[in-house]
């Protein structure tokens, strides 16, 4: 069946009536939409489409504006009917009609008087397809008149006696607002004792001395002319008679006092209404208001039921103390019997209100437009109800139909208006009136006879966007007479769609209940009627739909602390989202203390004020979430302080609705301890299974004090409650009285079963049991079953005890196996459980891998590969392939019984892997095996390579021994690595002063056979510092460093050497122990007095602002290779090569005021060049004087590395 709407065409008889008019009335009419496109040439008989309110009152002081707004076409014209007369508006120069509409402006502002045009009016819409007319509008100008003058004498009483002040407001248009206020313009206040009644008097069930005061005055609110009139003020004196002396007593009379009644305790009895019994008439649809005040001592407490039935719960209420009952939205079920009861200690009395509800007339089906074709047929029905029942009158374009020009299409029968084989001619606005004692309806509604081909209102090409898995609502706006049908199709080729599966509403809309992702594409709607067909295209898209997938979390904090909300928004990619952050459903305070960063608010300083809930609102262009927390604001910690801590254990736990697999559980909390409860923990003890071991069951809200558990078979359950708040957790309540549930057969099958062989013959399978609790019953077993995966084998099953394991034997190698195990018990069995698959047991592999070789990458590192194995051969879970390796032995170790072996696996598949970490210039041997869960496979045949040469380690010593004047002797062990064959070893070396800068370096080959070399020509008493290393073919070694001193004088400076920095020493050959001699003290003491003297001279000349010159320095070494400084600019000139004139280096230029700056110090050795030349030129002179840069010498021992010699002291200051 398509998705479609058709009109359907009957001829109507006047038997068949009642049925077919509603009929022809619902599939026949078509509401002419309002479209400005449509209606600009689309003929159309007028429509009101807004008028004044029937009973129209208007201020006196501004201009009267009386509505009527119609539509049409061509555009109706306006007529107005003043008190059933016409009103000619062109005669009365006060009054204008608004250009393009009927509304009319009264100008009394400028003269003339509200009262003058006080009436009924009527506004008629015409043009030449018919006339539509107005309600009857009642205009009358609002009324606040004074209050009539009036002496009001003092009004005297005793305490405990009754009172009613009136009011008696002057009548006004509409009836004035009354409330009692003072001469301060304050309220009186009222009570159960003392209120005000719906009539405005004043009431006092008993008066007490403080009532007494002289300005009770009664006002009297206007709000339509928004003034207020105000009544004489009334004096109120209440005197105790016992306090009264005897005199004045004998001289009071009763008539003198107020009432008549005793001031002593008294039943109620009623101020308002009178009597035993009342009558009350309101209509439908308004407020229904009862009164019952009665006086008495003490003051009387009223009550309210209705006799014969119920008040209605959610549109009854109580105002004034109880002693007005209200009833919103009163109907005529609403009428009956109603009693006020009054009641004080003394009595009680009762008043019955006898309540009857009208009603004005409501519409039931109002009058609907009514387009058809011509030759169609259709009906217009009114039908209204109302108490009295409302008489229906019909008109026919303002004019009653019964003087109304003749059409022999219609036919009237009462509420209905039958039409049969309509003509143009036929076209026409009729008015339904429905009349009672309480009122009017007056509906239009036309007949438009049309002949249209079908048109399509809503714009091409509309793009629809919906958030998945909500409705789509596809618009297919449409028009046309007959009234087209329409279909919807999707895509370009597309069928039309079912109704199974979408909505095709009246209106051409189409409705996708459910919209998904494939819903997605284009659509097309399509109408058609006998005169033609219409289509369009429109477009929807399906959006992911917006989640806070990191919401806000319930915070409590200290004032003064900062606190933050986390608010994570995921959405549609195409869609933007906006974050608002709102604070108890309001905006967040315009405060500096609020941040708002992308996924969070951060509320600084937070005060007393800032507590409530804040809300993340995340909002896209087609929908919003929201996620909310508070935030509660506790005192910091002041000294004394109240006491956080964890709450109280909740007590009185009861166990309610106890069914077989459920019981509600409810407790009540323990004590916060000042910080809210968020939460209560619910767990269980099974007493029959696990007796003294508890179980969490499940977790409420911190505001709920009652649960509904769920339960499992066969369980004993005890419970306890546990509570938990921002400081922790509760210690767990006392336990519930047991309750046993019944036992069932098991809900569950064992879990994590395994299918693996330990044997090659045979197949272990194993599972995870049940536990007491879930075994739902007494008897637990399990039933286990299995067959071969690719074999037609039934299945075979055997049941065991409760054990968590069964071995099945005499299976064949590593086959697969499908497995599955059920528990039952006693009562019955579990759910068919899950079939998983296992393996029978593993062998060890019965082949080696082939075709293995090797290809050698570098020094230290090879690639192997190899062909895989069959996968039959692996007889198991293929683990991966395993390489032993390992190096040739030199001819002392080969007769060794163990070659240790290195291996390494790689895992699954691979045919490829790489040997890091080889030694270089070595022979190895490889093999391959390949690896299953049982074990290694057979080795591969050995393959042999060898790596390349690689550059040595360092050589494992030197040693400087037999320093003399002029020399030095090297020796060293060879490199413990040497990875090849050694070429030659590389000497440099280079002297150190005391300053520990660095002269010409110098560059010696030894060949690779030496381990002892003696450099002679060396400078006397001198350090010099050594850099050492090995060569293979490869290239240069690691290096080793040493230091070491030539002596002063082979006889008598012998053995007065600094300790050597570094591993080695440099031993004098003969030493002589001169530390006390005299000749050496009195040096010692000349040079500590001059480096004073120094100090002290650079100390002044540094506060002064000098500077320390290099020249000395120059002067002291003079170097043909240094160039002059240059004194045209104060700098130094360069230093470089004497024949490249290459520029100096890093660290070879001193500062630019010729002074050498402590701080250009530098303690790194690489400024002396150790494997980095930059602190010399290419001859190897030494510029490390200029550099400015100092080496940090390590101490050794107890010794110091430079003041023992006075030799480097004064070489030093040279």
């Amino acid at each position: 069946m398509q998705l479609e709407i058709m009109p359907k065409k009957k001829r109507l008889s006047a038997g068949r009536v009642p049925l077919i008019l509603f009929l022809c009335q619902m599939i026949s009419a078509l509401d002419v939409p309002l479209d400005s496109k449509l209606l600009e040439d689309l003929v159309q008989p007028p429509t009101i489409t807004q008028q004044s309110p029937k009973d129209y009152i208007v201020d006196p002081r501004e201009n009267i504006v009386i509505q009527c707004e119609a539509q049409g076409k061509p555009p109706p014209s306006f007529s107005w009917t003043q008190n059933g007369t016409h009103f000619d508006i062109d005669k009365d120069p006060l009054v204008t009609m608004k250009a393009g509409s009927g509304t009319l402006i009264i100008n009394i502002m400028s003269e003339g008087k509200a009262e003058t045009y006080e009436g009924v009016y009527q506004c008629t819409a015409r043009n030449e397809r018919g006339a539509a007319i107005s309600n009857n509008i009642v205009v009358r100008p609002s009324r606040s008149p004074l209050w009539t003058k009036e002496k009001l004498e003092p009004i005297t009483l005793r305490s405990g006696q009754s009172l009613v002040l009136p009011c008696r407001p002057p009548i006004g248009l509409p009836p004035a607002i009354i409330f009692w206020m003072d001469n301060s313009f304050q309220r009186l206040p009222q009570s159960e004792r003392v209120s005000q009644g719906l009539n405005g008097d004043l009431y006092f069930s008993n008066v007490l001395p403080e009532d007494s005061r002289e300005d009770y005055i009664c006002y009297a609110r206007f709000n339509h002319t928004q003034t207020i009139q105000q009544k004489q003020p009334i004096s109120v004196k209440v005197i105790l008679v016992d306090e009264l002396n005897d005199t004045i007593a004998a001289n009071l009379s009763d008539t003198e006092v107020y009432g008549a009644k005793s001031s002593r305790e008294r039943p109620p009895t009623f101020l308002t209404p009178q009597g035993n019994a009342s009558n009350k008439e309101e209509l439908r649809g308004n407020v229904l208001s009862l009164e019952c005040i009665a006086e008495g001592l003490p003051t009387p407490i009223i009550y309210w039921i209705k006799e014969d039935g119920t008040l209605p719960i959610n549109r009854t209420f109580y105002r004034n103390f109880q002693k007005t009952l209200q009833i919103t939205q009163v109907s005529e079920a609403d009428s009956g019997k109603y009693q006020c009861i009054a009641k004080n200690a003394l009595g009680v009395i009762h008043h019955t209100i006898s309540v009857t509800v009208k009603a004005a007339p409501y519409w039931i089906m109002a009058p609907q437009n009514l387009v058809l074709s011509p030759g169609e047929d259709g009906a217009l029905i009114c039908r209204a109800n109302g108490n009295p029942k409302p008489r229906i009158s019909w008109l026919s374009n303002g004019v009653p139909i019964e003087i109304a020009p003749d059409d022999p299409s219609r036919k009237i029968n009462g509420d209905t208006i039958i039409f049969s084989s309509v003509q143009e001619r036929s076209s026409a606005v009729y008015q339904c009136n429905a009349s009672n004692e309480y009122g009017y309806l007056l509906g239009n509604a036309f007949v438009n006879v049309l002949a249209e081909p079908p048109r399509i209102l809503t714009s091409e090409n509309t793009l629809y966007q919906v958030i998945a898995n909500r409705p789509a609502l596809l618009d297919c706006a449409f028009f046309g007479s007959p009234l087209p049908t329409i279909e919807w199709f999707k895509g370009t080729k597309g069928s039309a769609l079912r109704e199974d599966t979408y909505v095709l509403h009246e209106n051409g809309t189409l409705e996708i209940p459910v919209a998904q992702k494939d819903s997605t594409g284009t659509y097309t709607c399509v109408a058609r009627n006998k005169l033609g067909m219409a289509k369009n295209e429109v477009h929807l898209e399906i959006k992911d739909p917006t989640r806070i997938i990191k919401q806000p979390e319930y915070a409590v904090v200290q004032r003064g602390s900062t606190v933050s909300f986390e608010c994570k928004v995921k959405h549609d990619h195409t869609l933007i989202p906006t974050v608002i952050w709102l604070k108890d459903n309001g905006e967040l305070p315009s405060d500096g203390r609020f941040t708002v960063d992308k996924d969070q608010l951060v509320v600084a300083d937070v005060s007393d004020n800032d507590g409530g809930t804040y809300t993340c609102l995340a909002n896209t262009t087609l929908d919003n979430v929201s996620a909310s927390a508070v935030l509660s604001v506790v005192a910091p910690t002041p000294t004394p302080a109240p006491i956080y801590d964890v709450p109280n254990p909740p007590f009185d736990l009861e166990l309610t609705d106890q069914l077989d697999k459920s019981v509600q559980l409810s407790w009540t909390p323990g004590d916060d301890n000042n910080s809210p409860i968020t939460k209560f923990i619910i767990e269980y003890e099974d007493a029959m299974h696990e007796a003294g071991l508890w179980h969490h069951q499940t977790e409420v809200p911190g505001t709920q004090t009652t649960a509904q558990l769920k339960l499992s078979p066969y369980v004993n359950y005890s419970f306890r409650v546990m509570a938990e708040n921002s400081l922790g957790r509760s210690l767990p309540s006392e336990a519930s009285e047991q309750y046993l549930t019944k036992a069932a057969e098991p809900d569950k099958n064992p879990m994590t079963v395994e299918g693996l062989g330990s044997e090659p013959d045979n197949l272990v399978i194993t599972w995870q049991p049940l536990n007491g609790f879930e075994s739902n019953g007494p008897g637990l077993q399990y039933k286990v079953s299995w067959r071969q995966k690719d074999g037609d084998d039934e299945w075979t099953s055997v049941v065991v005890a409760n054990v968590s394991k069964y071995i099945v034997s005499g299976t064949p190698t590593f086959v697969p196996y499908l497995i599955k195990v059920q528990a039952l018990n006693d009562v019955g069995f579990a759910p068919e459980p899950a079939v998983i698959m296992g393996h029978s047991g593993e062998d060890l592999p019965m082949v080696a891998p082939g075709n293995v070789h090797v290809t050698v990458v570098n020094s230290t590192l090879a690639e192997v590969h190899w062909d895989p194995v069959p996968l039959k051969s692996v007889r198991g879970h293929l683990q991966g392939y395993r390489i032993y390796y390992w190096t040739d032995q030199n001819s002392s170790k080969r007769n060794r019984r163990h070659i240790e072996k290195k291996i390494l696996t790689f895992q699954g598949s691979k045919t490829h892997g790489m040997l890091p970490g080889l030694e270089p210039f070595s022979h190895y041997t490889l093999n391959v095996r390949v690896v299953n869960g049982k074990g290694e496979g057979p080795a591969s045949p050995d393959r042999v390579f060898h790596t390349p040469e690689g550059v040595p380690s360092a050589p494992s010593s030197l040693k400087i021994v037999n320093p003399t004047l002029d020399s030095l002797t090297l020796e060293w062990d060879p490199p413990s690595h040497p990875n090849g064959i050694l070429t030659e070893y590389t000497l440099k070396y280079q002297p150190i002063n005391s300053t520990h800068e660095l002269g010409p370096l110098v560059d010696l080959k030894i060949p690779a056979n030496k381990t002892r070399w003696t450099l002679k020509n060396l400078n006397f008493s001198t350090r010099y510092k050594f850099y050492f290393y090995a060569q293979t073919s490869a290239g240069s070694g690691s290096q080793i460093t040493e230091e070491a001193v030539t002596t002063v004088d082979e006889g008598k400076m012998a053995g007065i050497l600094p300790p050597d920095v570094g591993a080695g020493k440099a031993m004098a050959s003969r030493q002589v122990d001169i530390a006390t001699q005299g000749w050496f003290i009195g040096l010692m003491c000349a040079v500590a007095l001059l480096i004073l003297i120094l100090l002290i001279v650079c100390f002044i000349r540094r506060n002064k602002g000098g500077k320390y010159p290099v020249k000395e320095k120059e002067d002291a070494h003079p170097d043909p290779e240094i160039q002059p400084m240059k004194e045209d600019d104060g700098t130094f000139g360069e230093y470089s090569d004497a024949e490249d004139h290459k520029p100096l280096k890093k660290g070879s230029r001193t500062p630019s005021d010729r002074t050498v700056k402590k701080e250009d110090s530098d303690d790194s050795l690489v400024d002396y060049g150790e494997g980095v030349n930059g602190q010399f030129n290419e001859d190897g002179s030494f510029i490390g004087q200029y550099s400015g840069k100092k080496e940090k010498e390590p101490a050794e021992g107890n010794e110091s590395s430079e003041a023992p010699s006075p030799v480097n002291a004064m070489n030093s200051f040279v």
